[in-house]
């Protein structure tokens, strides 16, 4: 009988330190303000500045087609957008933190903002090939934020976001979201600076991760996903499922108890 009273006691124990509680698994809470709110912060603001090894995609256009025939790299097939065709027509920064643009040749372009980029081409180009009638047209732009996302996830691996600005939220929701034994609290994001590596965590279920700089990703960034202690237990992450396996595992054990003593 106490043996009994023992086994439904852990039974009850496990039931209650398995499951995944409601408040691990909700995004964006805010126990003290319930009503919207603005985020407003000058450090989500800052644009990225280009490292080595990003690629950039640089358009110039102008009113005389044959000018700008000049300038133009490979561009195969628009329609496809895809990273091998970024990786052969874009322009890769080297490891001196320079691009090289036909018939312009080389431009710096480590620590600058694409706009900087841009100012810096058109200036070049007005003033060593084109006059102000030329309706000179230059664009330059971060050939998509490539990441790597791991861990507690249902698809894990390297994916491309085709935009200029992308949260850590996109990344996830490509991945097919955290799984439920995923700690949304401590987020580790490993990103590349031009001094090195540097590991940041992020607490997805505050609301003020908004407000974090590391809620806009950047190229190259590494997301891990780490398991909450639940999973180490293995009994389920719903309550069904735990109690489902507590069930079949006290049926187990009942069986051998009572077959032992025939």
């Amino acid at each position: 009988m106490n043996k009994t009273y023992l086994l439904y006691l852990f039974s009850l124990f496990l039931l209650t330190v398995s499951c995944v509680p409601t408040k691990d698994l909700k995004y964006l809470q805010n126990t003290e303000d319930q009503n919207d709110t603005l985020v407003m912060s000058e450090l989500v603001k800052k644009p990225y500045r280009i490292q080595s090894n990003d690629i950039l995609v640089v358009n110039i256009k102008t009113i005389d087609a044959t000018l700008t025939e000049m300038f133009k790299v490979s561009e195969g097939n628009r329609n496809i957008v895809n990273e091998q065709t970024l990786f052969f027509d874009g322009f890769n920064v080297d490891d001196h933190g320079n691009i090289r643009i036909p018939v312009l040749g080389q431009v710096k372009v480590l620590g600058n903002t694409t706009e900087e980029i841009r100012i810096e081409i058109e200036k070049r180009l007005l003033e060593e090939y084109f006059n102000a009638e030329a309706d000179l047209f230059v664009t330059v732009k971060l050939a998509g934020i490539r990441y790597t996302i791991n861990g507690e996830v249902r698809n894990p691996g390297t994916n491309i976001i085709y935009n200029e600005r992308a949260t850590i939220m996109d990344a996830i929701s490509n991945s097919g979201d955290i799984t439920m034994t995923g700690d949304r609290k401590n987020v580790l994001i490993i990103r590349q600076y031009p001094h090195g590596v540097e590991m940041h965590t992020i607490n997805l279920l505050d609301r003020k991760a908004l407000e974090s700089p590391y809620y806009y990703m950047q190229p190259n960034d590494f997301i891990l996903i780490n398991p909450l202690k639940q999973k180490s237990w293995g009994t389920g992450t719903t309550g069904i499922q735990t109690l489902t396996t507590i069930i079949s595992a006290l049926s187990l054990v009942t069986s051998i108890i009572v077959l032992s003593r025939l």
